[in-house]
């Protein structure tokens, strides 16, 4: 009997807003699409004064110019430095030099240590565009209570329809991207691989070390 009562459990995913991830977006379950956006930083401080007040001119002419919602959020993950150890080992393993062998060692055990000591977080920075189509948008309460435990009744968009939603949807994020390019910033929109890793992290973030998002030098970003 508690099998039984396992088995009709609804999963975590049946509470979720997020339908299905294809074609690099995302479909909700109320039918509008989500394109998401992986941002690069810029050292603000570091910058003269005139500098600053172009970065901050060029990002408030951009938000001034959009036509439709924009969400801005910033992830702070702890600091995964798993690779660069793993190099360090493998570059002191191959050195002849024993002197230098040495210092490398406590050189990685050094790094190793500073980060569990200190928690260094590393943030990343997202920019969700949205689309939506005059039919699609925020239902009544209860239709959207029936259809979290109904995945059936939920509607499925054909694929014509979706095609010409996310041809709409890709102009919008090459605006972003045109928009945030001139205050200095690089873009790049999420693949269908990078968009579930994403989320599979963002909801599992015990498992962030095992399952890691795509590396930022893969997706030709500068910091």
């Amino acid at each position: 009997m508690s099998k039984a009562k396992a088995r009709n459990v609804p999963s975590t995913q049946t509470f979720l807003d997020i339908l299905e991830i294809k074609d690099d977006v995302i479909v909700l379950k109320d039918g509008t699409l989500r394109a998401v956006l992986l941002i690069s930083s810029v050292n603000f401080s570091l910058k003269s004064e005139d500098e600053q007040v172009a970065v901050i001119q060029a990002y408030t002419q951009f938000l001034n110019t959009l036509s439709f919602p924009l969400q801005i959020v910033i992830q702070s993950r702890r600091l995964n430095i798993d690779e660069y150890l793993e190099r360090l080992k493998q570059t002191e393993k191959t050195q002849t030099n024993e002197l230098l062998k040495i210092q490398i060692g406590e050189y990685r055990n050094f790094v190793a240590e500073l980060v569990e000591i200190a928690d260094i977080m590393t943030k990343r920075f997202y920019a969700i565009v949205p689309y939506q189509d005059g039919k699609s948008g925020p239902k009544q309460f209860f239709r959207r209570t029936v259809e979290a435990f109904s995945p059936t009744s939920v509607i499925h968009l054909k694929q014509e329809k979706f095609q010409k939603m996310r041809f709409e949807l890709l102009k919008r994020v090459d605006y972003v991207m045109d928009g945030v390019s001139s205050a200095g910033l690089k873009a790049v929109s999420l693949d269908t691989q990078s968009l579930i890793e994403l989320f599979y992290n963002t909801y599992n973030p015990e498992s962030f070390q095992q399952e890691k998002l795509v590396d930022l030098n893969q997706l030709n970003l500068e910091a």
